[in-house]
């Protein structure tokens, strides 16, 4: 006999038990990997226009509870809109717009609340 062929004999289980294992694992990982869906599919964002009104408080008027309001182009309130000032995030005041309206500014009278020049104008 043959003296390689002696000495691959005890290792013979061995390599076999070891490609079926290798032949398994591999077949194993395809049928999982095949019913996985794209993360970009699964989950699509939604995205919608913000149309909100943002401004911000130009001048005050503390005797005459008013303030006038700087708006961005072509996005003025209407006549009668009830808008907010925010001040660090906080709701500060509630203003009703009442015109004049003249460029991107505006006059509220100041229904309720304190109100300073910088504060945000939101209509939430």
């Amino acid at each position: 006999m043959n003296l390689t062929a002696l000495r691959m004999k005890p290792f013979a289980p061995f390599s076999v038990l070891l490609l079926a294992l290798a032949a398994f694992g591999c077949s194993g990982m395809h049928r999982e990997t095949a019913n996985l869906k794209p993360a970009a599919i699964a989950s699509a964002p939604i995205i919608t226009p913000d149309f909100s009104l943002a401004a911000k408080v130009v001048s005050v008027n503390t005797i005459g509870r008013f303030v006038v309001l700087n708006f961005p182009a072509s996005q003025l309130p209407q006549i009668g809109q009830t808008l907010f000032l925010y001040r660090g995030g906080l709701k500060v005041a509630e203003v009703n717009v009442t015109g004049p309206q003249q460029d991107n500014d505006t006059v509220a009278d100041i229904v309720s609340g304190d109100a300073q020049v910088g504060d945000n104008v939101r209509d939430e």
